[in-house]
């Protein structure tokens, strides 16, 4: 993806084609549908979890996911736009607390989480280092992120560098005030959770 040309820049960029954006997503509608389809019938052979595993399944999601990407780049590479489409947003019930809603210091706008996340692929084979080593990383990028989002008038509740999964902040019932995982006397931000 190039950001050289004329799409990206601070010009309007007046009379676009809509058509190749139509045509991806109407291909990925009807890979959906087909993961609909699929879905019911494996799910009336199978259980949860067994249908969550089928490679009928997972072939399908994998190909949603390239008609995800192709969406993008059509987007991308017609309108210069960084379309944020695959985000799973739930509106809350209006009498429920959001679920990214945390403590804050009273009279403070309530906390929200934020991602940042990689997919990272195996370093070739005979390299010195290993996925492990990510954690590290990120570990090392996080506590400068949240020092300078501290720096920079930021309450940082918590932050945690995590494998596989997003973390869950303020869950856990057996979570307490503890040093790894809030800012520590206003000083700064501490190292987080992995």
């Amino acid at each position: 993806m190039s950001h050289e040309d004329s799409t990206h820049g601070p010009a309007p960029l007046g009379a676009a084609d809509p058509e190749p954006m139509h045509r991806a997503v109407d291909a990925l509608a009807a890979a959906l549908h087909e993961y609909v389809t699929t879905a019911v019938g494996v799910r009336a052979e199978f259980g949860a979890a067994e249908a969550d595993e089928d490679p009928r399944v997972l072939a399908l999601e994998n190909r949603v996911g390239q008609l995800n990407a192709a969406v993008f780049d059509s987007l991308h590479d017609s309108l210069g736009m960084h379309p944020d489409l695959t985000s799973s947003v739930w509106e809350p019930d209006e009498d429920e607390e959001p679920q990214d809603a945390h403590g804050a210091p009273e009279g403070a706008i309530p906390a929200e989480v934020f991602y940042l996340g990689f997919v990272v692929a195996d370093p070739p084979a005979g390299a010195s280092m290993t996925l492990d080593g990510v954690v590290g990383l990120l570990d090392e990028a996080g506590a400068d992120v949240a020092q300078r989002l501290f720096d920079g008038g930021y309450e940082v509740a918590e932050w945690a560098t995590s494998r596989g999964a997003a973390v869950e902040f303020g869950d856990d019932p057996d979570d307490g005030e503890d040093a790894d995982d809030v800012l520590d006397d206003g000083d700064g931000p501490s190292q987080g959770d992995r």
